[in-house]
């Protein structure tokens, strides 16, 4: 029996996002959902970047043996590479991006996944969720500290514990399983999954026969319930292509930010050479008009002579000369010396600027992490980076929580740093590692 994919892959950028930063992808051999996040157009960068770094795997399936191996060292190249890009454009240092991807070699299935994008797998009646959520509110669940019910209200439903991130170790999930013929799947971002309830989906497709009508109520029905967020499904069947008259697709789908983007990763030519040449090309940039070589006082190419118009004729004086009648020497230091002073005045002014707005702009950004001495909690103003030895960042209250005091996660999460969005949302976040850790303890 030799089994196929009949996929569908859709996107949309929801009700209320200005720019869709999920990027999907859906081939032969390759199923795959990258929800990104950040500001400064960072979401849709990371998550372009984790798609074009996996889908080269989709024309050159691995063996069976290796395929957890080869899925692990694409998403470790696709972290690498966000890495890069966040050295080469600093501005992008808070972007990241969820990552959920299958991996086909006949029958058999690699699932990577890490953050909150999720996989599920309808076999039959049955339906489940083949991935677990890397969130803080899925780690409290799992700790019988909060409920399924009370999640869509918690105020850090939104915190991720694990992404790619290009600062982080890769720490994702693999699983090795077989797929039958009927199965089918969907991979979706939480813009799917956080508004559309797991009872609709299943209902939606089992009734959808073909993938393409299945993806499209999906995202239609997270519009309907309002559409806060960006939502991406890939819809992908089992078939048997020995008894399947319509046959697998054959075509590769590429949609949200990465199909917009169409980013070049990893092979050596992703540098900013590369990327103002490309601009060059494609007529993004402009460039000055060409230099006549008429001189003054020369007739053009089939044109007659004209003399040169100039209004300053009549009141025009001779420089200065010397006993000789030659111009004296300081005529043309006299012309020079006020174009200079302008150039050293812009560039005083440029680097002043530059220092004020980077200082204004490090000074509003927070972040938590472990204190100096290891311990404890700390909340840091700055940016968790070094420059020429100088350090970013400055602790500006210890928490008094200590490391140990946390759950295995929390921890984790603490001792890699999160980004928090102002002073306050960080004293939020604070607020729920204590709360969370005095759980722990009494429950202890």
């Amino acid at each position: 029996m030799t089994i196929a994919l009949r996929y569908a892959a859709y996107s949309d950028v929801g009700c209320l996002r200005e720019g869709n930063e999920d990027s999907g992808y859906a081939g032969q051999n390759l199923l795959a959902v990258a929800d990104g996040m950040g500001g400064y157009a960072g979401g849709e960068v990371a998550s372009s970047i984790a798609i074009s770094s996996i889908r080269t795997l989709d024309s050159e399936p691995p063996r069976t043996d290796e395929m957890a191996e080869v899925l692990q060292r694409a998403v470790e190249q696709a972290n690498a590479s966000l890495s890069r890009r966040i050295m080469e454009e600093p501005q992008l240092e808070n972007m990241g991006t969820t990552l959920t991807a299958m991996l086909w070699a006949g029958p058999r299935v690699a699932l990577i996944h890490i953050g909150d994008s999720r996989a599920y797998l309808m076999r039959g009646p049955r339906f489940e969720q083949i991935t677990h959520d890397h969130t803080l509110v899925q780690t409290l669940v799992d700790e019988g500290k909060i409920t399924e019910e009370e999640v869509a209200t918690h105020p850090q439903r939104s915190l991720i514990l694990r992404a790619l991130d290009g600062k982080s170790p890769v720490d994702p999930d693999i699983s090795i399983s077989e797929a039958k013929a009927g199965d089918r799947y969907l991979l979706c971002s939480d813009g799917l999954s956080g508004v559309v309830s797991k009872k609709t989906i299943h209902e939606t497709l089992a009734t959808e026969a073909d993938p393409r009508g299945a993806a499209k109520k999906l995202i239609e029905l997270a519009i309907r319930g309002g559409g806060p967020d960006n939502i991406t499904a890939v819809v992908a069947d089992v078939i048997e292509t020995e008894t399947d008259h319509e046959g697998p697709t054959r075509t590769a789908q590429v949609v949200g930010a990465a199909d917009q983007r169409r980013e070049n990763v990893d092979q050596g030519n992703d540098t900013p050479a590369r990327r103002a040449q490309e601009l060059r090309g494609s007529g993004d940039t402009a460039e000055m008009d060409p230099i006549r070589d008429d001189a003054p006082g020369q007739a053009p190419p089939g044109g007659a002579y004209q003399e040169p118009h100039n209004d300053d004729h009549d009141e025009y004086e001779a420089p200065p000369t010397n006993r000789r009648g030659r111009p004296e020497p300081e005529y043309r230091q006299k012309r020079w010396w006020p174009v200079i002073l302008v150039f050293l005045l812009v560039v005083a002014i440029v680097a002043g600027a530059t220092y004020y707005f980077g200082r204004q702009y490090v000074n509003g950004q927070y972040y938590v992490g472990p204190s100096s001495n290891g311990e404890t909690v700390s909340i840091y103003q700055g940016i968790n980076t070094d420059i020429a030895g100088f350090n970013l960042s400055e602790e500006v209250e210890d928490t008094g929580i200590t490391l140990e005091s946390l759950s295995e996660a929390d921890r984790q999460s603490v001792e890699n740093t999160f980004p928090t969005e102002s002073l306050a949302d960080a004293q939020e976040r604070v607020d729920t590692l204590e709360t969370a850790a005095d759980a722990r303890e009494g429950s202890g």
